[in-house]
């Protein structure tokens, strides 16, 4: 029974981890804040002076200022949206740490570890002390790691390279590596050296220094287990853009493997309690390795809509979630047989529970294979309009103001609105055209690889009230602050002293409009305005609730409305 539980509670895990991106989902952060790495650089300095050679966008200029000074800072919805960043990253690493400790590098070593502190200690009441020690000098090694990837980086870097294409087809590449690992074809380890180095300072070292560096070698050890599950949380964590959202994640990381070493020293009943090591700790590891398959198929299609590929379609992420999910619950049941694994003679309730769960969300995928909406899937499968049949055509009809939408708009051949939707990628054809209709414009920054901005669209945009007053009563203008294929004219490349780098292309260009108009760098952020760009009320980044998004769109509209009585 006790085993039973153990087994549920991963699977709880895993969902949780899927449905909100925390295990490997690169997410653009959904905050109002701009990024802490943002440099500004003084007037008349080198980098200033040297700018000048470079053409200046006139038409910009006194709409930024204008703009700008109309724009007040928000700090409270700042504040607010900071700290839930840094509460989800600490929830992520703390559920991949349980995941961590139920690996088979780990998970057997807690009975050893205890014995060997209670001996060594020769009390019970030291012995205790000393696996505190120990559980602390595991949170301050992985914490330092992150703080390490920070310092390294920075978080603007990291968030950069988020959006980028060959990073998200790298971490495909490596994501894949490591579900080859989990799968037993071979096993990810640091230099036997160096780890030898360490174990041997642990046997030498006395007092605090010994246990500090038995701490290290149980981080060494199981690096083959846990270096997958870092890897992701890493990414995952420093593509946020809060600078201290790796060290967060690391630190629930942390916790979360070094509460058991420690419970088990306090409370002795609580290692009887736990379940023995067995063929069961092997066959999590693979279930592991399945979703790490499956999660590597997100950042290959962040690629595809960087690149602009058009061939890894909506259909055929889900055909291969489908395919996974059901070839691990036949693994479960024991019908496929790796090279690690236990011979299973009967399904246990544990196993058929698994096995009923991994069968049910491979039919739960089925639909969308027809353009049924998978919600749990938000952002991180590919946005409907990559896929090729719709069962019944478009499920939003046409819109009442989009009679007269011109039938091809600038970029249109690179950029694609959201399944149902019309809209424009140039702020000043957008602007010309709202003027036209009389109507207020929605700015949408938004990004190719942005999971939250994905999901607003999938999940919020499509609720009739909210798509109604997004498609009849304003005009939908998308800026994309990750294209780099399209190449800006000459009149519109100036230098951006925040960016710190020249706006020779689209995705840069809208960056720094975003940055230097509204404060702001972080995707999805929508702007309601008139058309001086001005903003109706104040800028929001993602509402995941219809009915709060829909009055927040209600609220710009009837200032837009009052304003021109």
């Amino acid at each position: 029974m006790k085993k039973l539980i153990l087994m549920l509670g991963l699977v709880l895990s895993m969902l949780i981890l899927q449905s909100s991106q925390s295990f490997a989902g690169i997410q653009s952060k959904d905050s109002t804040a701009v990024n802490d790495d943002i440099q500004f650089t003084e007037i008349g300095s080198a980098a200033d002076s040297a700018a000048n050679a470079v053409v200046k966008d006139s038409i910009k200029k006194d709409t930024v200022k204008a703009v700008a000074a109309a724009v007040k800072p928000a700090p409270v919805i700042q504040q607010t949206e900071q700290e839930k960043t840094l509460w989800q990253t600490f929830i992520q690493g703390l559920i991949g740490g349980f995941i961590a400790f139920l690996m088979p590098c780990i998970f057997p070593m807690v009975p050893l570890t205890v014995s060997y502190f209670t001996k060594k200690a020769g009390s019970r009441k030291k012995g205790i002390g000393q696996a505190i020690i120990y559980g602390i000098s595991i949170i301050i090694i992985y914490v330092a790691f992150g703080l390490l990837i920070t310092l390294l980086f920075g978080s603007a870097k990291l968030n950069e390279l988020s959006s980028s294409g060959w990073f998200n087809f790298t971490f495909f590449i490596l994501l894949i590596v490591f579900a080859i690992s989990f799968f037993g074809a071979f096993e990810i380890t640091l230099p036997s050296s160096f780890v030898n180095k360490i174990d041997q300072k642990a046997d030498d070292t006395k007092g605090l220094g010994g246990i500090f560096f038995m701490a290290a070698s149980l981080a060494l050890v199981s690096f083959s287990c846990t270096g997958p599950i870092i890897g992701t949380l890493l990414v995952q964590a420093s593509s946020k853009g809060e600078i201290l959202a790796p060290a967060i994640g690391m630190f629930g990381f942390a916790l979360a493997l070094a509460l058991p070493f420690t419970l088990s020293a306090i409370f002795p009943g609580f290692l009887s309690s736990m379940p023995k090591s067995g063929g069961w700790l092997n066959s999590v590891k693979v279930c592991l390795g399945f979703l790490e398959l499956a999660l590597a198929l997100k950042f290959l299609s962040a690629a595809d809509l960087v690149w602009h590929w058009e061939w890894f379609d909506r259909e055929i992420f889900l055909v291969l979630w489908i395919v996974i999910f059901f070839l691990m619950g036949i693994y479960i049941l024991g019908k496929i047989k790796f090279s690690h694994d236990s011979d299973v003679p009967y399904v246990s309730v544990p196993r058929l529970f698994f096995a009923i769960l991994s069968f049910s969300f491979a039919m739960y995928l089925v639909p969308g294979l027809w353009g049924a909406p998978v919600n749990i899937l938000s952002g991180i499968a590919p946005p409907l309009n990559t896929q090729d049949f719709i069962l019944g055509g478009s499920s939003s009809g046409n819109s009442q103001g989009s009679s007269d939408f011109p039938a091809t708009v600038k970029y249109n051949d690179v950029l694609h609105p959201p399944h149902g939707f019309n809209a424009f990628f140039d702020l000043d054809e957008g602007l010309a055209y709202a003027k036209k209709v009389n109507k207020p414009v929605l700015i949408d920054f938004t990004g190719h690889a942005c999971v939250n901005c994905r999901k607003m669209e999938d999940k919020v945009w499509i609720d009739p009230q909210v798509g109604h007053l997004i498609k009849d009563e304003y005009v939908l203008i998308q800026l994309y602050v990750d294209e780099r294929s399209v190449k800006m004219p000459p009149e519109k490349v100036h230098y951006s002293k925040i960016l710190r780098t020249t706006t020779d292309d689209l995705g840069r260009w809208n960056g720094d409009f975003q940055a230097t108009t509204y404060n702001s760098n972080s995707q999805p952020f929508y702007v309601l305005g008139g058309h001086d760009l001005v903003p109706l009320v104040a800028p929001q980044g993602a509402i995941f609730d219809a009915k709060e998004y829909a009055a927040y769109l209600q609220s710009g509209l009837d200032k837009f409305k009052a304003s021109k009585k």
